[in-house]
């Protein structure tokens, strides 16, 4: 799952930004997400009065972002079914690499790429 933050930090790793809630649109955006362009002398966030990204360019890199999500379904559900490394191991030890590969291969059949 993908949200503005994650969006607006890949366009720029350094931005420095407010969002309140999960903005759906144009409007909620320009009010929700405020960009920082520093610190007051008390090290209250000074806000910028533009945005840094239109919502068209943030939209657009949350739903790129999305989609190599979705893409990556098969490498999450792999990860939480594989044996831990301790068990994979013994596998080794004690059935060899080509045992070990045939209880590697159930889950890469359970879950193939798309």
């Amino acid at each position: 799952m993908t949200d503005i933050i994650s969006a607006i930090k890949a366009l720029d790793a350094n931005a420095q930004v407010v969002v309140n809630g999960e903005p759906s649109n144009q409007t909620e955006y320009e009010a929700n997400v405020k960009y920082i362009s520093g610190a007051d002398a008390n090290g209250s966030a000074i806000y910028k009065d533009t945005q840094d990204f239109t919502w068209s360019q943030v939209s657009a890199k949350k739903a790129e972002l999305q989609t190599a999500y979705d893409n990556n379904e098969y490498q999450r559900k792999r990860a939480d079914e594989y044996p831990s490394i301790a068990d994979q191991l013994d596998d080794i030890y004690h059935n060899g690499v080509d045992g070990w590969k045939a209880t590697i291969k159930s889950t890469k059949d359970k879950f193939p790429k798309n």
